[in-house]
């Protein structure tokens, strides 16, 4: 029996691509769900007879398979890549395309986890990189050396929600003849479209909103490219830090939901900047939102809302900016991001603590929230005693 399944097409909308992209039922069942294809080998007819092209599941795995192909759906991209972890994504990024003697060109508030990987791990075996304002064109464009090789952006940054020109960026990639790499980890694909812009690869931490439940590790590249595609899947079968066929599933259950999920986001966390901007314990808000942001223009341009993570400094400096962390009850206190329950961290003794005495250091009285979907009046009460 053949599977009726509609094959869904680029000319359909993010949420129908999200929840049929790569998931036609299951044609030995009619399953609605891709099956958690659990399995380390698979029989050949024959030697050499392989089914659908699987052997052996870090080589490939179907439920892998169809988290791939939801995702390079979900980006517009031809062809996508899963992994265990949003760093593993990079690791195999920079290893593919970089060799000893190459530079890289790396946000001034890049996430912590990516300098770490760059310039403790990568700078050990002769690749160089250098540090710019990515919301600066010509900060770019002065960092950009003979030997450059890639040009690596956040928009909206981690965890100052800086925010890059992207179509810009490219253009200064194109002409410097160097690619261009965007994390769209904070955006998501359901606010912001990077290749579409110009990018040739995006990276994401699926960990984050891809995945949206906290229950999940897992990264991933996408790219229109057929060649650099080739080059990827070679390196992640090489390298074989994929993602397992239960972390796969588990992404796809949250990236058919992506879409409502970050509508609510958006909306709880501009509540919030609304309280947060005139509360007289903060002295900073750091929103994409907020038309006093250096970056509300491209912002606007580029993204379809701003997002649910939002930054601020407290007036009364780092320890008071630890007490609010440590007073927050409906806020969780813990790392990470995306989730549908929102979270509260202190950048500068959590996540970016690798970045403490570099050109990167965050501002000690500075907080991270990543507002969730639960109701925006019980958010905004926690943070109200929570800042005291």
């Amino acid at each position: 029996m053949t599977d009726q399944h509609p094959k869904p097409h680029a000319s359909q909308s993010f949420e129908t691509l999200a929840i049929h992209a790569g998931q036609a039922a299951d044609p030995a069942t009619g399953a609605v769900v891709p099956p958690i294809y659990q399995v380390s080998t698979f029989k050949q007819d024959g030697v050499g007879g392989l089914r659908n092209g699987y052997e052996y599941s870090r080589s490939a795995n179907p439920t892998r398979t169809a988290l791939e192909e939801n995702l390079a759906a979900l980006e517009g991209g031809s062809r996508g890549l899963a992994f265990a972890s949003g760093l593993a994504a990079e690791d195999c990024l920079l290893r593919a395309l970089l060799t000893p003697g190459d530079h890289v060109v790396i946000p001034n508030d890049a996430y912590g986890g990516t300098f770490r990987l760059i310039s403790k791990v990568v700078e050990r075996w002769g690749v160089q990189w250098s540090v710019a304002d990515s919301s600066n064109p010509e900060s770019v464009r002065a960092e950009i050396r003979p030997n450059t090789k890639l040009i690596w952006v956040e928009t909206p940054t981690n965890p100052l929600l800086g925010i890059t020109d992207i179509a810009v960026i490219a253009d200064v990639a194109r002409t410097a003849g160097v690619r261009l790499v965007v994390d769209n980890t904070f955006a998501s694909p359901y606010l912001q479209q990077p290749l579409a812009l110009g990018a040739d690869i995006v990276v994401h931490s699926t960990t984050k909103y891809m995945g949206g439940h906290s229950d999940v590790v897992g990264g991933a590249l996408i790219t229109s490219d057929s060649g650099l595609a080739d080059e990827l899947a070679y390196h992640q079968n090489a390298m074989g830090a994929v993602a397992g066929p239960f972390d796969a599933w588990l992404v796809m259950r949250g990236t058919k939901t992506l879409a409502v999920r970050m509508d609510r986001h958006c909306e709880n966390a501009t509540r919030i900047t609304e309280l947060l901007t005139s509360h007289p314990k903060v002295a900073q808000v750091y929103y994409p939102g907020l038309e006093e942001h250096p970056g509300h223009e491209v912002a606007v341009k580029q993204m379809r809302a701003f997002g649910g993570m939002v930054s601020f400094r407290v007036a009364g400096g780092e320890q008071a900016a630890i007490d609010v962390c440590n007073r927050a009850e409906l806020f969780t206190l813990g790392e990470s991001l995306g989730g549908v329950e929102s979270l509260i961290e202190h950048p500068g003794r959590m996540t970016h603590a690798s970045v403490a005495g570099s050109a990167l250091e965050v501002p000690a009285d500075l907080v991270r929230l990543s507002v969730g979907i639960e109701s925006a009046d019980d958010l905004i009460a926690d943070l109200k005693q929570a800042l005291g």
